[in-house]
């Protein structure tokens, strides 16, 4: 699996090594395959833009996700592109507390799940999405999978 890794923001450092091996353990956790993926970290300013453009909404958001394949789908699997804004997760931080690369491994998760078709549109979607989440990140900190800095 390609895991296409795009650094365009300033804010936060990231240490980006572990994603291709963190997006195999939740792509592997959830039983699914695909041949390629793309995670892009963005400033707020471009992750405003992207929410704009896409979603008619131009506020701040965490994370947005593009899906283009299915993983089902027994072709070549391009399962889509991932927007992570890491100064999101970090005014997060800021105002709730925690771990900033939990917070931002935390998105990470989020849009690959978004991409395996999990939503949270309604109450009972967003429990289950919650639930994996929590499974995923609880793996991946086992695993020494974080994200982290420099």
């Amino acid at each position: 699996m390609i895991v296409h890794t795009d650094n365009q923001q300033k804010d936060v450092s990231l240490v980006t090594s572990k994603l291709p091996h963190l997006v195999g353990e939740i792509l592997n956790l959830e039983g699914k395959t695909c041949d390629e993926v793309a995670i892009h970290f963005v400033s707020t300013n471009e992750i405003s833009r992207l929410h704009d453009i896409y979603f008619n909404d131009p506020s701040v958001t965490d994370c947005i996700t593009l899906p283009l394949d299915s993983a089902d789908s027994d072709d070549y699997c391009i399962l889509g592109d991932v927007f992570v804004c890491p100064q999101t997760a970090k005014d997060y931080i800021s105002s709730n507390g925690g771990d900033l690369y939990e917070e931002i491994t935390l998105y990470v998760i989020h849009g690959i799940l978004h991409l395996l078709e999990y939503d949270d549109i309604d109450v009972e979607e967003e429990k289950i999405m919650r639930q994996a989440e929590a499974r995923h990140l609880d793996n991946l900190k086992k695993k020494n999978l974080m994200l982290s800095g420099v």
